[in-house]
């Protein structure tokens, strides 16, 4: 087997010698987090093939040629590509385009960190590092990344005078004020005075996997009925809303998680399972936030007190 890394290195230049340093080779299948996804991926130095696992389905991809990085299709090249880049990839499975894909502790770029009382701001681009701070000149700093390890990075940025420290840590993080839940907890160190907050993209959380609701207003569903919820790049929603299938928008605002209008099917079903059907889209219409619970689950949430909750799917129908 062979790290991303090497095989990166070698398609940019054409060809698999086998007297690359041992850095380059021999090391285990990759794991990497798309969102709520995981991928495990194993690169066949024999045959140049790449075997991407997902939910238990295995992808045999073949070497495509790209201008950076390693590119992998299957079939017909467009529905199922993953493009690696050191530690982060892209990745469309089947069509469906997935959160970007980042090892263990890795960052996505940008990676963007807050926090409030008081409010401070950074933004990580590359090497560079903008600093806000309510009162204080917005400072611009070169980075360096002094520890990296699957439960995440230290980053450090100076000048004469200032001595700026990230440390970031993959574990779910609610904002003290708005209540939006992040994927990184982050402690802002300036000077020696430590600053709590949160990081990274909230919709990490919600995308690369299908939520399958269990319960609509504490009530929980029908036996054997199927209601779900996936969301998609460019702000898609889709599912099952008991009977028919349902397509829509939905947004991250600053505070939030809100919907668009959806439109679904028009099969007829069981009287109790359209009722269903209605309970759910109402509900799901009049959501204003989200949070991750302690199991793992999706709670969506209105200001009237209604609640959906979801679980990732199986993978099963």
């Amino acid at each position: 087997m062979i790290s991303l890394l090497g095989v990166a290195s070698l398609m940019a230049t054409g060809c698999a010698s086998t007297s690359d340093s041992p850095e380059d080779i021999g090391m285990p299948a990759d794991r990497l987090y798309c969102g709520q996804a995981t991928i495990d991926l194993d690169y066949r130095e024999d045959s140049g093939l790449l075997v991407l696992t997902h939910e238990g389905t295995r992808y045999t991809l073949e070497p495509s040629r790209s201008a950076s990085g390693a590119r992998f299709t299957g079939g017909d090249g467009a529905d199922t590509v993953f493009w690696s880049k050191g530690n982060s990839a892209s990745l469309t499975l089947n069509g469906h385009e997935y959160p970007e894909c980042l090892a263990a502790g890795a960052l996505s770029s940008p990676f963007v960190a807050r926090g409030n009382e008081p409010f401070w701001h950074v933004t990580l681009v590359g090497k560079e590092l903008t600093l806000s701070r309510v009162g204080e000149a917005t400072e611009t700093l070169f980075s360096r990344v002094v520890e990296s390890t699957d439960n995440g990075q230290t980053i450090r940025a100076e000048r004469e005078g200032l001595t700026v420290t990230l440390d970031v840590a993959p574990q779910l993080c609610m904002d003290s004020m708005s209540g939006m839940p992040y994927p990184h907890q982050v402690r802002l160190t300036v000077n020696g005075n430590a600053l709590a907050g949160c990081g990274g993209d909230p919709q990490r959380l919600l995308r690369g996997t299908e939520w399958v609701v269990e319960d609509i207003n504490g009530g929980g569903i029908i036996d054997s009925s199927r209601v779900t919820i996936q969301f998609l790049a460019d702000n898609r929603v889709v599912g099952r809303s008991s009977c028919n299938r349902y397509t829509g928008a939905w947004n991250l605002t600053g505070e939030g998680l809100e919907f668009g209008q959806m439109a679904g099917t028009l099969m007829a079903c069981a009287p109790a399972l359209m009722q269903q059907e209605d309970r759910f889209l109402e509900v799901l219409s009049e959501v204003q936030r989200f949070r991750i619970g302690p199991h793992g689950e999706l709670i969506l949430s209105t200001a009237e007190g209604g609640s959906l909750r979801a679980f990732q799917s199986s993978g099963k129908p």
